[in-house]
């Protein structure tokens, strides 16, 4: 479902600035892998993403998306095979429309669209039904503005917002990082629902270890631009944060040293 060939990026080229992003990474997902993704500060980890969503064009290398060379497709065309949530609650929603109207948005994306009215009342019996999955109690707040909603209820209508159309890949940057921990547990438990339910082929920065481990079949570790650690089946399974850290330091010859990822 994602193919990734020899990706390259480096930032403010030939200055004293340069630095490189992604060096020669590849990467491969099989369709409806849950893949999570850690590494350090600088790692590429968000820089992967925004290769891949088509915010930055990269200056080597190839990427696909089932079968479909993307890497020179403008980043709205590129759009209608991706589904995206950010780490900032406050991305990925309108705050000054109804939560139905952000809905009915995300519902018709890559649609033509046509002066009819805004919501139908069908379409909002769908969306009640999906908002009651939720266990948020936001099926009876279809017309609340989202702008007022919490930052966990906030990411979970965007969660929904992103996996409405079942795109061909779910990219999650860090989606839980803003939150408190129960509420990011929740938000957590609602993204392993959905992508288990619709099959979704997932990719997941994290900064947590122990979350990296518990969620997903597959596990990758970057380091200076490229995939130092790649983990999954019954290996994933048996793993702790412990041997996470001395496969790191053996792959990449050098102790983890982020204390924000450590901490969490």
């Amino acid at each position: 479902m994602l193919k990734i060939t020899d990706l390259h990026k480096t930032f403010n080229p030939g200055t004293v600035n340069a630095k490189v992003a992604l060096d020669g990474l590849n990467l491969s997902l099989a369709d409806g892998d849950f893949v999570t993704v850690i590494g350090g500060n600088g790692a590429g980890k968000s820089t992967l993403l925004n290769a891949i969503s088509g915010v930055w064009k990269p200056d080597y290398g190839t990427i696909e998306i089932d079968g479909v060379d993307v890497t020179n497709m403008p980043e709205h065309k590129r759009a209608a095979y991706l589904g995206r949530v950010f780490q900032d609650p406050m991305k990925g929603t309108s705050p000054d429309m109804e939560i139905a109207e952000n809905l009915a948005i995300a519902a018709r994306r890559g649609t033509k669209r046509r002066l009819v009215w805004g919501v139908r009342k069908a379409e909002r019996e769908e969306y009640r039904r999906l908002l009651a999955d939720l266990e948020l109690g936001l099926e009876d707040r279809l017309s609340t503005k989202v702008g007022l909603l919490s930052g966990g209820q906030r990411q979970a209508v965007t969660l929904l917002m992103a996996t409405l159309q079942r795109p061909k890949l779910l990219l999650l940057d860090e989606h839980t990082a803003a939150l408190d921990p129960k509420t990011a547990a929740k938000v957590l438990e609602l993204t392993d629902r959905i992508v288990s339910e619709h099959h979704l082929t997932t990719l997941m920065i994290t900064h947590n270890m122990r979350d990296a481990i518990a969620h997903g079949n597959r596990l990758i570790m970057m380091d200076e631009g490229h995939v130092a650690v790649d983990i999954s089946g019954e290996e994933k399974q048996k793993l702790t944060v412990e041997d996470l850290l001395s496969l790191f330091a053996k792959a990449s010859g050098s102790e983890f040293t982020d204390d924000r990822t450590i901490l969490s």
